[in-house]
């Protein structure tokens, strides 16, 4: 089985591979490095909730959808170990006075429009609509009156024979881009002097009515502002401690594997007990003698260099990679381990190997005529 390791966590390329599909990315790396995070951090939790022995309750959602053990595990070890205070009165208050603009009804516009269909593909009937829309408009700078019947006459729109061509009350959003910005510009009552062009065809524009929005009473919005607090806190205590609890991960080395089939399980390659001195003296010197006795002469020979006891040595070789190396690193000492009865004193091995005998850059020699 093919792993990587990220935050801490042993995790296999298949269940990345599965999980891509729910993050979609600008690019396949940002997607697959999404995916792994999402997966490492779901693994945290539920290990940490089988730390806490949690037993949580699954909820349903409102279309009936039941979440899994698994996911209910998540949730519930945020719901325990986050705390977050509620906003009160002043806070909310503060929030409101200083981002006045967020807490306003959106502005309203009353527009009507004459839309003139135009044939797919066929610039004889592209030009003759938007003469017509020309001619129109010449005819409404005599008689504004006029645009009702007009629009009743000519538009495609079931505005036109339903309501004169108006478009009733509008939000921002409600129409093209193309339309909105023309309007925008329009003073009520007001006829566009030229023709607008949308996907839809041409546009006889005419701005009826313009409503601003107007400021909310704080009483109005206190509960909505009193739950964005809320919910903006959570969010970021939520965020702090799935990093704490990764870095506590990645601190461990691999402190947790994920199966194939969604099992946690504990990390095999915790690289950190090693650094108690009683745990790397008594394993690793009788292990390499039993295995490896010239290569224990090497990390020996290594260590009373570096005037330091074989035991500091290795605990010192063990405390530079936990500070320093990447999760690709991780997922190379994970390659390097795989196989081993005890993959912890494996991987130690390979570390202990890089230190005391990195491999040597390789050149290739170019015979010149």
């Amino acid at each position: 089985m093919t792993s990587v390791v990220v935050d801490g966590v042993e995790l296999p390329e298949t269940l990345i591979a599965q999980e891509i599909q729910n993050h979609p990315s600008r690019s396949a790396a940002e997607a697959r490095s999404a995916a792994a995070h999402a997966l490492a951090i779901r693994a945290l939790l539920i290990h940490r909730g089988q730390q806490l022995d949690l037993k949580p309750e699954p909820e349903v959602d409102a279309l009936g959808r039941e979440e899994t053990f698994e996911e209910a595990l998540a949730r519930t070890v945020l719901e325990v170990e986050l705390s977050v205070t509620t906003p009160d009165h002043a806070e909310c208050l503060r929030l409101y006075e200083s981002q006045p603009d967020k807490f306003r009804t959106p502005a309203l516009t009353e527009a009507s429009h004459i839309l003139l269909d135009v044939a797919a593909d066929d610039p004889a009937d592209e030009a003759a609509a938007k003469a017509l829309a020309s001619e129109l408009i010449a005819q409404l700078r005599d008689n504004r009156a006029r645009f009702v019947d007009l629009a009743k006459a000519h538009s495609v729109c079931p505005s036109g024979a339903t309501a004169g061509g108006s478009l009733g009350q509008l939000r921002p959003g409600d129409l093209v881009r193309e339309v909105e910005t023309v309007l925008a510009k329009l003073a009520p009552g007001e006829v566009a002097s030229e023709p607008v062009r949308s996907r839809f065809g041409w546009h006889v524009l005419r701005l009826d009515r313009r409503i601003e929005g107007r400021q909310l009473p704080f009483d109005l919005v206190e509960d909505r502002i009193r739950l964005h607090l809320e919910s903006r806190a959570w969010t970021a205590a939520a965020t702090r401690y799935v990093a704490d609890l990764a870095a506590e991960a990645r601190a461990q080395g691999v402190a947790v594997s994920l199966c194939e089939d969604g099992r946690i399980r504990e990390g095999s390659l915790t690289l950190g007990e090693i650094l108690e001195p009683a745990m790397a003296g008594a394993r690793i010197e009788p292990w390499l003698r039993a295995v490896d006795p010239e290569f224990l002469q090497q990390v020996t020979t290594a260590a009373e260099a570096a005037n330091l006891p074989l035991v500091e040595f290795v605990q010192d070789t063990v405390a530079t990679f936990l500070a320093e190396a990447s999760d690709e690193d991780w997922t190379k000492l994970i390659s390097a381990a795989r196989g081993g009865a005890d993959p912890a004193l494996a991987g130690l091995a390979a570390l202990l190997r890089q230190k005391v005998a990195p491999n040597k850059p390789r050149f290739t020699i170019i015979r010149r005529a």
